[in-house]
């Protein structure tokens, strides 16, 4: 079974998702016969690399609430990540543009280290407090996770791998998807959001059962406006604003 993951370093639902399904994976019996494969969604393509801002900033800004409702927000998603085993510390959170995160860790695929600078790059940001927009702390992950440090600031220096993260876009488009993470199995069913376990196995076990149209399984906890917007489960995009 092929598992497709569309989704953004910036978005902190798409580690919370990511974990939990691999939690479920771990305990599905087919474990070993499943295949995942990360692909680039940007939230929002034109976000500043330094923009200076803290997230309790770009929360008040995008939000128009006060700090004590910006923390209030954060607390919620500490709270969420640790129903997933992950230990958020999301108000250290750098806010950044992902772009050049996206295209390293294409470049990571080529050397076999997608999956692991993916997570190395999530820890970074929503534990650590790391800056993703640096092309130094990104070669720094890339070295942790045994990818060439030289070449990965190569790679950073270079418009190498744009198309690849544009073409993740367009797939993901030409899908429907606006929203992440977004959990595509086997081309058979998908799962939109950080959903609970329950879910994640409930679409495993369809798609590794049945032979079906492609459905989405989603909650009807979803909303939008005119900057996009985080729920309970994801971000998702404005309707009137291009992913790519």
């Amino acid at each position: 079974m092929n598992i497709e993951v569309w989704s953004d370093f910036m978005c902190p639902f798409c580690y919370i998702g990511k974990r939990r399904l691999e939690n479920v994976l771990e305990k599905f019996p087919h474990r070993d016969e499943v295949k995942l494969q990360f692909k680039s969604f940007e939230l929002d393509p034109n976000a500043e690399e330094n923009s200076g801002k803290t997230n309790i900033d770009y929360l008040t800004s995008k939000y128009n609430i006060s700090e004590e409702q910006a923390r209030g927000m954060n607390a919620q998603m500490n709270a969420n990540a640790r129903t997933a085993g992950l230990e958020y510390n999301i108000d250290a959170m750098i806010p950044t543009n992902s772009f050049a995160a996206h295209r390293l860790t294409h470049w990571a695929d080529t050397q076999g280290k997608a999956l692991d600078l993916s997570e190395r790059l999530f820890h970074a940001i929503f534990i650590e407090g790391k800056h993703a927009g640096d092309a130094q702390v990104l070669a720094d992950l890339a070295q942790e996770v045994g990818l060439d440090r030289e070449a990965a600031i190569a790679v950073l220096s270079s418009d190498q791998y744009t198309d690849n993260v544009r073409a993740d876009q367009a797939e993901g488009a030409q899908l429907g998807i606006r929203g992440v993470p977004f959990f595509v199995l086997d081309r058979k069913f998908a799962v939109s959001g950080a959903q609970p376990d329950d879910v994640f196995l409930d679409a495993l076990q369809k798609a590794w059962d049945e032979r079906s149209p492609f459905t989405i399984v989603e909650s009807n906890d979803t909303a939008s406006d005119s900057n996009g917007v985080c729920t309970e489960e994801g971000c998702e995009v404005p309707q009137n604003k291009p992913s790519n």
